[in-house]
């Protein structure tokens, strides 16, 4: 075999076999110059004493919506107790079992909320807080706003939302401090694009590092709002992370496959295993955004559903799992008559995720399930605990994290997150 060119994989820190060594050149191979099958969606065939690298758990979460991220924060109370269950650990927590989290919207700052660590967090204990505190969160932002959409027209300047915020995110919490992968978009009015906040660009450099409590409000915010960098030097005017994206699945996937420095082996979709949530389709009824913008909205989720899972193929029975309402119309009528009242939310996005589920078929549109969303969680959830015991006897890395630089001029380690107190 001809020598292969330099690479970063080869400078890994690992000890290494003869066998091993021999892994890591098909890997390399692979990776320098590409697949071998165009068939890059079929699932991998594991061979009695071949090793596998493992596969990458990606959250995505929708924003707004209906439900203003309730159905999301239900679905991962629900996938969080299932996890505790098949575990045994009554401290699991979500961000124990993903290793990339993306939201937009409430969906973004649920994903925030989740994997940050956490101010109470003492040795030994769950470093992050429990879905179940997220979902109060969600609903005491919802109670504050007095029935109108999160957060519309509120920002930025003041009101009770913007104090939640303060309280949970404290003032030097920034992007650098979630503990595992976090992407957050939102619409940047300056360069006129999408711009998505990272945690693999906060650990590269403060210019793409902002304030976590700056990041959530712009990707909520349906007023301009200016932030900047911890540096100062990065300046962004942003806008509602929905219209750059409402739907973040497909930019958390490119972000895993193109980030070979966290992510060395994974190559592709079979790689992945990909838990998206919606919140129920937009609001019909919320006076505060236009038909077009709604119908934009929705139809923007769903088209990124439908190529994310005509992607996937066959895997997609098992690699990708999309948990959105069907039928909504009822449950829209009650939420119009309701909205004021947080509690009716939560128990419609409680009988969303009792609806049989919709999969995108391919050549064939959408079409019913025999599965609830329930139990397509429940489902999930093995799938998850399966790669999570397959890494305790794998000599291969899944996931190598980003940690700050040693030249940094700036430390997270005392940074850290309170909801408990606010919620």
């Amino acid at each position: 075999m001809a020598a292969l060119p330099k690479s970063p994989l080869r400078d890994s820190a690992f000890e290494v076999d003869k066998l091993t060594n021999e892994i890591f050149s098909i890997l390399e191979n692979k990776f320098l110059f590409g697949y071998d099958s165009p068939n890059f969606a079929a699932p991998k065939t594991h061979q009695p004493g071949k090793l596998a690298a493992g596969k990458v758990r990606i959250l995505s979460i929708d924003g707004g919506g209906a439900t203003d991220g309730v159905l999301a924060a239900k679905s991962l109370v629900h996938l969080e107790a299932s996890l505790r269950l098949r575990s045994g650990d009554p401290n699991a927590r979500i961000a124990d079992f993903f290793d990339v989290a993306a939201g937009s919207g409430s969906g973004g700052i649920l994903a925030a909320l989740l994997f940050t660590r956490r101010k109470d967090a003492g040795e030994g204990g769950p470093p992050t807080i429990a879905a179940e505190e997220a979902l109060r969160f969600l609903a005491r932002c919802r109670k504050a706003s007095r029935g109108r959409r999160m957060f519309r027209r509120r920002w930025p300047g003041g009101g009770a939302e913007k104090k939640l915020l303060r309280r949970a995110f404290a003032d030097e919490l920034t992007m650098r401090d979630t503990v595992k992968p976090v992407l957050i978009p939102c619409y940047d009015l300056e360069s006129r694009a999408p711009f998505v906040f990272s945690r693999a660009d906060a650990l590269e450099m403060d210019g793409y590092d902002f304030k976590l409590r700056d990041v959530c409000a712009a990707t909520v915010a349906e007023r301009p709002m200016e932030l900047r960098s911890v540096d100062g030097r990065t300046r962004i005017v942003g806008v509602d992370g929905r219209v750059a994206m409402n739907n973040p699945t497909a930019a958390a996937i490119t972000h895993v496959l193109n980030n070979k420095q966290e992510f060395p082996f994974c190559n592709g979709l079979e790689d992945l295993l990909v838990l998206s949530l919606g919140n129920g389709g937009s609001d019909f009824e919320d006076p505060g955004r236009s038909g077009l913008a709604r119908i934009t909205e929705d139809g923007a989720s769903a088209m990124v559903d439908q190529a994310v899972s005509m992607a996937f193929g066959e895997s997609g029975k098992h690699n990708y799992v999309r948990i959105q309402a069907n039928g909504f119309a009822g449950a829209r009528q009650g939420l119009a008559k309701h909205k004021k009242k947080t509690r009716d939310i939560l128990e419609s996005a409680e009988e969303m995720l009792a609806q049989k589920h919709v999969d995108s078929v391919l050549f064939q549109g959408k079409k019913m399930g025999e599965r609830t969303n329930i139990d397509r969680l429940e489902l999930f959830s093995g799938e998850i605990l399966k790669e999570e015991e397959r890494r305790k006897t794998s000599i291969l890395p899944t996931v190598v994290l980003k940690r700050s630089s040693p030249h940094s001029t700036r430390t997270s380690s005392a940074t850290s997150l309170s909801v408990s107190s606010s919620v």
